[in-house]
């Protein structure tokens, strides 16, 4: 097939409230920055939207920096539940797994079931689905977020949330953190595919479902593709993803849907972020919360919003 447009990348591992330390910031950034160098280079290569995607997921589920596969934050019975979810602009189909444990890379059964009758599952079904497929069991447990979880069953759990980063020199003021990873990918051929990966809010009640996987918090179609982070809660209020997407195919420009939106939800008082594409190759993020931890190629070059604390609600390029 050949190519024909110029491949877009924007990828992200969370928002919250500053980082503590150049040091802590700098170590996010090369994270950030290793993932798209990688994902960047196999779409030059001819990989599709969601194959990059599904890559780029699985890179950042791999890194116990972040909150989803390794690295996850424990809910309030001290277990992980990790949701993902996936969708591809061109065919339309949205795939998904709710609270599913011991597996290193939930995006993985999400890309699985992008060709199922069946297309999201929750934590049983996803269970058998992973024995089915013959995924090995994994701990995705880190020394870091079981310390986190002690510490907050001692102060008898007065946090509502876990840090954004399982970093020590990276600790968040309480309530600060919200955890998430997206990638968000336009191919050569002109394709979107959004996917978000999360372990949760961390201390949540038992059974509470993450908008990550919802079309709520991750949505594409072949004019634009959005992944959210922040407070689950309020992007499904928002019904962020969607809402971006929908406006977009719409008729408005990314850069219009994305202010409209963000000034909804900041009048709204809600604490969020997102990332996203179009298929014209425009890249944009925005912002309620104080930091969005992002990074993109924007075909020339990568840049990030590591130090971005602009007054405006939205950023592009």
């Amino acid at each position: 097939m050949k190519l024909q447009v110029q491949p877009k990348l924007i990828i992200h591992g969370g928002a919250g409230s500053s980082l503590h330390g150049k040091g802590g910031l700098e170590a996010v950034r090369r994270s950030l920055y290793t993932v798209v160098e990688t994902i960047y280079s196999l779409l030059l290569k001819g990989a599709t939207a969601s194959d990059a995607v599904v890559q780029g997921c699985q890179m950042l589920e791999d890194d116990p920096r972040f909150n989803a596969g390794t690295g996850s934050v424990l809910q309030s019975d001290g277990q992980i539940r990790m949701s993902a979810s996936l969708m591809d602009g061109t065919s339309g189909h949205f795939s998904g797994v709710i609270n599913i444990s011991r597996v290193k890379n939930p995006i993985q059964l999400v890309q699985y079931l992008q060709e199922s009758p069946d297309r999201v599952l929750s934590d049983y079904g996803a269970a058998e689905l992973a024995r089915e497929l013959q995924i090995p069991s994994y701990n995705a447990l880190t020394d870091l977020r079981l310390q986190e979880w002690m510490q907050e069953r001692q102060d008898n759990f007065k946090s509502t949330m876990a840090g954004v980063v399982a970093e020590p020199e990276l600790v968040e003021t309480s309530n600060a953190g919200r955890g998430t990873i997206g990638v968000v990918v336009l191919d050569a051929y002109g394709g979107l595919a959004a996917g978000t990966s999360t372990g949760g809010k961390g201390f949540e009640r038992i059974g509470r479902v993450s908008d990550s996987a919802m079309p709520a918090g991750n949505y594409a179609t072949s004019h634009a593709a959005v992944s959210c982070t922040g407070i689950g809660e309020d992007i499904i209020d928002e019904c962020l993803a969607a809402k971006i997407v929908v406006r977009v195919t719409d008729g408005i420009s990314l850069k219009d849907a994305m202010q409209r939106s963000f000034t909804e939800a900041h009048l709204n008082k809600r604490d969020l972020g997102a990332i996203a594409l179009d298929a014209h190759g425009a890249i944009s993020w925005g912002k309620t919360s104080e930091v969005l931890l992002a990074a993109y190629h924007d075909g020339e070059s990568i840049g990030d919003t590591l130090e971005w604390n602009d007054s405006e609600l939205i950023g592009y390029c």
